[in-house]
């Protein structure tokens, strides 16, 4: 597009006239990106209604019965928010974008590209078939593949040339506790405390948590959701339970859960 792009996040601003001096330090049809756009104050998020909707930004001069409203003219511009919690941007802000999107995980293919293009930067060699099991058991998140890619690295440097190929990738992966879909071993954890010590569930989070010794917001949102999106866990009403693939995983039936006590 040939123009600027400024960068900031939600948390970085914290008073309307920080966001004032960015907007007024925009060129013509720069593009601002917001990271973590629901961080932003309510206060901070009404001076950019006019800003998207005319252009326009209203500043207040003075303080007490001096103080005056001005409006002044900023240049054309686009904005992009990031945020991983869509729910807490206020509808006022978020209806006032032109376009919502929803990013998804990646796919191994693409995970495998950036794979290719961190061990370059590196400087290590990596074969196409070492980034494939390294990019299938990145849970589709390419900051979780390049610190797998870290630690393969470390292992391939102390037991062979620094070459990672598939064998040196599987070994070093598995040497971490992390299998062929990812799961480490708290997954793990929460998956065999799920079958085997409560029959599949239901069973509530805190539950689950104190058996396995986290706490109850590192379940929910660190393994929680990955199981989730294998189809290992559902959420119910009376508590979380363990799905047939879960079985299949663990390589348990049902009806044989009362001869393992």
């Amino acid at each position: 597009m040939s123009v600027n792009f400024r960068i900031t996040s939600g948390p970085a601003i914290e008073r309307a006239g920080d966001l004032a001096a960015i907007l007024t330090n925009l060129e013509k049809y720069d593009v601002l990106f917001i990271d973590e756009i629901h961080r932003l104050n309510r206060t901070v998020e009404e001076i950019l209604y006019p800003a998207m909707e005319d252009y326009k930004l209203d500043i207040i001069i003075g303080k007490g019965p001096s103080a005056r409203s001005i409006r002044i003219d900023i240049a054309p511009f686009t904005i992009i928010g990031a945020t991983t919690r869509i729910g807490l941007v206020a509808s006022p802000l978020r209806d006032r974008f032109g376009v919502l999107l929803r990013l998804d995980y990646y796919d191994v293919k693409s995970l495998m590209k950036i794979i290719t293009r961190s061990s370059g930067i590196l400087g290590l060699k990596v074969t196409p078939e070492g980034a494939q099991v390294i990019s299938s058991r990145s849970r589709g998140t390419p900051r979780i593949a390049n610190r797998l890619l870290r630690r393969v690295r470390d292992y391939a440097l102390i037991n062979r040339d620094g070459t990672i190929d598939e064998v040196i990738a599987e070994e070093a992966l598995a040497k971490l506790d992390i299998d062929k879909l990812g799961l480490d071993i708290i997954d793990k954890k929460i998956l065999d405390t799920l079958v085997l010590k409560f029959d599949g569930g239901p069973v509530g989070v805190s539950t689950i948590a104190a058996s396995i010794g986290e706490e109850v917001n590192t379940v929910e949102d660190v393994y929680e959701p990955y199981l989730l999106q294998l189809g290992f866990v559902k959420r119910t009403p009376k508590g979380r339970m363990a799905t047939n693939r879960a079985f299949d995983y663990l390589g348990v039936k049902k009806e044989d859960i009362p001869k393992l006590f």
